[in-house]
């Protein structure tokens, strides 16, 4: 049972940055495609970024692209979402989770993903 643990989240006013991290443990992290999502308040889950196992490919809805920026460490079993240009509407719970496979062609959702950190806060503030 792989366990993951994200940090970096917090307070940071609207067009700044933060970069989240999330930890993964057992000898299999590279392996595995991994992913971020985030969800708000009274809000479905929302898929962010996703990265295949080997960094070569990258995944983003239009709401995040060319401001985010997932990257993943092997050597460090982790894996990472840089956060550019941040809006109060980026606010949300972020999860970090890992997936067993990607389906060619289609963005992923949570149903792709099987294990799921317990979250950190992202707040932007206007």
């Amino acid at each position: 049972q792989v366990q993951l643990v994200e940090s970096g989240g917090g307070l940071v006013q609207a067009g700044g940055s933060l970069r989240l991290s999330c930890a993964a443990s057992g000898r299999t992290f590279s392996s595995y495609p991994m992913g971020w999502f985030r969800q708000a308040p009274g809000k479905e889950r929302e898929f962010v970024a996703a990265i295949s196992w080997s960094g070569g490919s990258t995944y983003y809805p239009d709401s995040v692209k060319g401001r985010f920026t997932i990257s993943r460490d092997n050597a460090k079993n982790t894996v990472y979402l840089q956060m550019n240009s941040l809006k109060p509407e980026d606010t949300a719970v972020y999860y970090c989770a890992r997936s067993p496979g990607l389906r060619d062609g289609v963005q992923p959702g949570p149903a792709d993903f099987t294990s799921w950190g317990q979250g950190t806060q992202v707040t932007v503030s206007s």
